[in-house]
């Protein structure tokens, strides 16, 4: 049996993931630890085979006094508890990045592979960025870093954009028909490939995705259809958007960004298990 401890407790990707991994209970048991104060620092680590770091501030503030925090949670923290798991024998730390480090979506495509070098834009993903440079060093044979780069994570009860545009496409009678590229990860997918990782002892840098890139038009008519909203597609807007590129929230919504999906093969197990589709499906219902 794996005993793994997450932490981060009651955030969405630790507890969707504890849920994951204890559907099979004879396989793994899991605990979750809070992060908010210094009380994590006299747990003891040591009965634990693998430690999922998911705690830290998430991409929701561009504002210049959030800086420090920043840092302070998603470097310095990561760092501080990747150290204390190695002292006290843990085998496995996995760490949750982000897509962000390589910079915001663009109005032209863009496909990052290998040889991308990263490029954050804002303090969300240079902090995270610097959180994998300081935890590096420290994996060796007994002490193996799984470093995740996942790109926008949805799925039932997730926060960030996924729900706005499920908001809208309910309610809109009429959306844009833009194309553009996107690389995402629909929560069970990412369940399953966080398990494949503990099961096969892995290390290193990992970029999982779902199967299909998905259109920004493509996924609001797709949410439109599952709640049976008659959703109108049209070109009619989209001269009028592309001049808008330069603004955040126009770029968020149609921009370009995508794993190549070579970056996201994993031989010895498949973890993309639900369909674009289908995510959509148990998303929505």
């Amino acid at each position: 049996m794996k005993k793994i401890l997450i932490t981060g407790k009651n955030s969405y990707i630790g507890t969707s993931v504890e849920k994951w991994l204890l559907r099979e209970p004879d396989k793994y048991s899991v605990d979750t630890i809070d992060m908010k104060d210094s009380s994590w620092k006299v747990k003891d680590f040591s009965e634990y085979d693998v430690v999922f770091h998911v705690a830290g501030i998430a991409h929701v503030s561009s504002d210049p006094k959030m800086e420090d925090l920043y840092y302070k949670v998603n470097r310095d923290l990561t760092v501080e508890v990747a150290k204390k798991a190695k002292s006290e024998g843990i085998k496995q730390f996995i760490f949750m990045s982000s897509i962000i480090v390589y910079g915001d979506s663009t109005s032209s495509k863009r496909i990052i592979d290998r040889d991308t070098i990263p490029t954050p834009s804002n303090f969300y993903g240079d902090s995270k960025l610097q959180a994998e440079k300081g935890i590096d060093p420290l994996n060796s044979d007994d002490f193996k870093i799984v470093i995740v780069r996942p790109p926008m994570i949805y799925g039932k009860g997730s926060k960030g954009n996924y729900p706005k545009l499920s908001k809208l496409a309910k309610k809109t009678p009429i959306f844009p028909n833009l194309k553009n590229e996107r690389s995402m990860l629909h929560i069970d997918n990412l369940c399953e490939f966080i398990k494949v990782m503990v099961d096969q002892e892995e290390s290193g840098l990992y970029f999982p995705q779902n199967k299909e890139y998905v259109m920004t038009s493509n996924l609001v008519q797709t949410i439109s259809k599952v709640n049976e909203n008659n959703l109108i597609m049209t070109k009619l807007f989209n001269p009028i958007i592309k001049r808008m590129y330069r603004f955040n929230v126009i770029n968020k919504i149609f921009g370009n960004l995508v794993y190549d999906r070579s970056l996201s093969e994993y031989s010895k197990a498949n973890y993309q298990i639900r369909s674009f589709e289908q995510s959509i499906e148990l998303t929505e219902k």
